[in-house]
């Protein structure tokens, strides 16, 4: 009898001092959550067979490494045709310089006469004005300056309508070039498509596909995160919202082991701006009064930090 009343006395003191234990435990930190991190998920751009994707689970890359190529002979060839193409059309052009060439060295000529047949008319005259010439000799290189200067005249038009009808002959011909450069310009894109590129430094989480399989276009290859900083996404209750603000330092510890922990300084660098019900599976009008929101406190990694790991956040 007496056992049994020592009983009864006993256990509601140890379950009072147990309550009391959790009561200073739960005070020592204002809210819990997860650690996350900003996950980007890399696909292919272009459809193939995989000929190269030699990443692993756990890799760190840097930004703009090449870590995987997918066939693009098809557009390898196109690209190659539409160059083809356009080296043609340059064949098909005429190249003005001999012909055009060929005119000025006759207006040369000419030209060369012209200033020999103004010397020998200024001679001319001085003869004529000494009665040691006739006024015919004088009128006869006159005639053949004028001749000359004509001459002289039709050729440079001759340049110039030459130079016109090469010109849009060339034009015509190369009209369809542009075309051409833009099918190029195409094809190259889709050739670039084909070079698997990482967009963020980080590491590689998971991997979706083998090197030898088919890609598609969309089609999920692997999935990358920085975790050199994470993200701790804990919530806190309407009571507490008003201690808090975005660009707050505070401190955040995991558990070491040993009930020991490991500690952090951390920046909140975001609050939702809408509540939520606590989640419970089932919620009595007392519960739904109790509002929380997330908040979101960026933590540098020292390593030890991962994914989904629990943290407690004091302020």
């Amino acid at each position: 009898m007496n056992l049994k009343i020592h009983q009864y006395l006993i256990i509601p003191v140890i379950a009072a001092l147990l309550c009391g234990s959790c009561s200073q435990k739960n005070a020592e930190y204002d809210a819990s959550g997860n650690f996350e991190a900003d996950e980007t998920i890399v696909s292919a751009r272009q459809n193939g067979q995989l000929l190269s994707f030699t990443i692993h689970e756990g890799d760190t890359l840097a930004k703009g490494t090449v870590v995987g190529q997918v066939d693009v002979t098809g557009a390898s060839i196109q690209k190659e045709q539409a160059q083809a193409s356009i080296e043609a059309l340059h064949q098909r052009t005429t190249d003005p310089r001999p012909q055009l060439e060929l005119v000025r060295k006759q207006i040369a000529v000419q030209q060369a006469q012209l200033e020999q047949q103004l010397r020998e008319k200024a001679r001319t005259e001085r003869l004529v004005a000494a009665d040691a010439a006739t006024t015919k000799q004088l009128d006869d290189i006159n005639a053949l300056i004028d001749q000359l200067q004509r001459q002289i005249s039709v050729s440079r038009q001759q340049l110039a309508v030459q130079e016109t009808v090469i010109a849009n002959q060339n034009r015509s011909v190369l009209s369809e070039q542009s075309p051409l450069q833009k099918s190029v310009a195409q094809y190259q894109d889709q050739v670039s498509k084909g070079s698997i590129v990482n967009p963020v430094s980080g590491t590689v989480l998971t991997k979706y596909a083998l090197e030898g399989e088919m890609a598609t276009t969309g089609k999920a290859l692997y999935k990358i995160a920085n975790l050199d900083t994470l993200l701790l996404r804990a919530y806190v209750t309407g009571t507490q919202l008003p201690r808090i603000r975005l660009g707050q330092e505070v401190q955040v510890r995991i558990d070491a082991g040993n009930k020991a922990y490991k500690n952090y300084t951390g920046t909140i660098t975001w609050v939702s701006d809408k509540s939520e019900f606590t989640p419970k599976t089932i919620q009595t009008r007392d519960e739904r009064a109790n509002l929380v929101y997330a908040i979101k406190v960026r933590v540098k990694n020292d390593g030890f930090l991962k994914i989904g790991m629990y943290a407690e956040v004091k302020w």
